[in-house]
This record gives structure tokens, C-alpha cells and sequence, in this order.
């Protein structure tokens, strides 16, 4: 029987003791689980973020794993701490909208089940209100890793969501905006693949964004000449700014929110 999988993200960094608490706390409840760090460098206090770290991530564990994620500004507040499962796989978090976009990802056909945290016996003895993640979230994503059900851990609820900006579409343009900046400088847009294919129907694109216009979408960042822009599609099939061996983010002093238009035609 394979060992169950706890995956940590966070937004607690490594420098303190927090990530390293609560994996005591689940070894100390489900000592048999394999424990995987996801990251711990989400800016703090940012949920969406999260949330998108998450979407890219989560699907390509095995089956069955258990995802602990806490970015919670409003730690200690009234705000709920729930567990859901979603697609074969287990999540636990504050109701904060860090699920949102797996969530929103769900078919609807396909069953979604979310639950709060309110059973006693699956929390520690004496819960902080100021480190949940190792008092109350720890121990659920535990319990859960050791074949408790989701039901035993408190009644269903509606989880609250993000409401992540969408691209707009016309006859001729897409127009949307940069989501995520990774450590490289890329930049992720909340443009997908299909939506740009179906713009271009085979024609030429232009991809503009801070002033620079770029001639289309290439397959690599290679096809780039060292340190100037490109277009390409992510590993999560979403229109990406990359620059070769360079950040995009400097090149074009682009930030989360920044615009991003895809033209038919040059």
C-alpha cells in the first residue's frame, strides 16, 4: 500500500519555525505519511498567489494526496477553516478563496465536496489564534492522510471564492492581464492557448504589453535571441512574456495586473 501524501504550501518562508511545526504536527498524527513542500515563498499575506501556485501544481501529485495550504491574513478572525475533495484529491485551508481556482476548474458534472472545521477531536487540545496552521489545519490534513473521512471533520459548506479578472474578447483582440511573476521575471497571463488559437484561426498575432509589440507566439525561449522578449504558451498552457536568459518583468516594468493585448494581424 503506497504511503499517503501530505503537500505543504505556504506562505511562511524557511527562515522560522512555522512549515517545520506543523509537519511535526502531522508526522506526530500520521507518522507513515510522505510530506512534500509545494513552497514556502508565497508572498505573504497574498491568496491569490496561492491560489494560483496551487491550480498549477496540484495535479500532477498522485491520487489521494492532501493538500495543506495556509496563506491566511485573517488568521485568528472568524473566518473558517474547511477541507474539500476535488477531483481525487483532498484539500485543507481558511475559507479565504486560496481554493478558488481549483475549484472554478472542476467540471460540473464532477462532484465537489467542502466541509468546515468545526469537529473537536481532529484539532489539537488548545488552538492558537495566531498559528491555526499548526493547531487546526496540521491536524485535519493528518487526520485526513490516515483515512479519517471528510465528513467526520465538521458539516458542509459553500467555500468562498476569488473573483480572478477574466480576458475579454472581440472580433479581433484579446484583451488581458498579467496574473503571476515568477522568479525568472515571466509573465503569466490569464490569457489561455485555445482562446489564442481561436483569435489567430491560422493568421498572425501581435502581442502587445508595455510599449513592446511582439510578432507572434514562438514554441521556445530559445527562438528568442538572447535577453530580447518572446510570446509562448506556459507549461500551464497560458499566454507567458518571457525574455531569454533575462526577466520580461524589468524589461517592461510589468507587475500583477499589468495588460496584456493579443491583435489579429500585425
Amino acid at each position: 500500500m503506497a504511503r499517503p501524501v501530505i503537500a505543504l504550501l505556504t506562505d511562511f518562508g524557511l527562515r522560522d519555525h512555522y512549515a517545520g511545526a506543523m509537519k511535526g504536527v502531522a508526522l506526530g498524527i500520521c507518522p507513515e505519511a510522505t510530506l512534500v513542500d509545494i513552497s514556502h515563498e508565497i508572498p505573504a499575506h497574498d491568496v491569490l498567489a496561492g491560489a494560483l501556485e496551487l491550480s498549477a501544481a496540484y495535479r500532477y501529485f498522485p491520487a489521494g494526496t492532501v493538500f495543506l495550504v495556509v496563506i491566511d491574513p485573517g488568521v485568528g478572525s472568524a473566518r473558517r477553516g474547511i477541507a474539500a475533495e476535488v477531483g481525487g484529491y483532498r484539500f485543507v485551508a481558511p475559507d479565504n478563496g486560496v481554493l478558488s481556482v481549483v475549484l472554478d476548474a472542476v467540471p460540473p458534472e464532477n462532484q465537489t465536496v467542502v466541509v468546515a472545521l468545526t469537529e473537536a477531536r481532529y484539532q489539537r487540545p488548545s488552538v492558537s489564534r495566531t498559528f491555526e496552521g499548526r493547531d487546526r489545519f496540521a491536524p485535519a490534513a493528518a487526520w485526513l492522510a490516515s483515512g479519517v473521512d471528510l465528513a467526520a471533520l465538521g458539516p458542509p459548506v459553500e467555500a468562498e471564492r476569488l473573483q480572478l479578472p477574466r480576458p475579454t474578447l472581440s472580433d479581433c483582440a484579446i484583451d488581458g492581464e498579467v496574473l503571476r511573476v515568477d522568479r525568472f521575471g515571466n509573465l503569466i497571463t490569464n490569457i489561455d492557448r485555445t482562446t489564442v488559437e481561436n483569435l489567430a484561426d491560422g493568421g498572425r498575432l501581435t502581442i502587445r504589453i508595455g510599449g513592446c509589440e511582439l510578432p507572434g507566439v514562438v514554441s521556445t525561449y530559445a527562438e528568442a535571441a538572447p535577453g530580447r522578449l518572446c510570446a509562448l504558451f506556459s507549461s500551464s498552457d497560458h499566454l507567458e512574456i518571457a525574455a531569454n536568459g533575462a526577466s520580461a518583468a524589468a524589461e517592461v516594468h510589468a507587475t500583477r495586473g499589468t495588460k496584456v493585448r493579443v491583435v489579429r494581424g500585425p
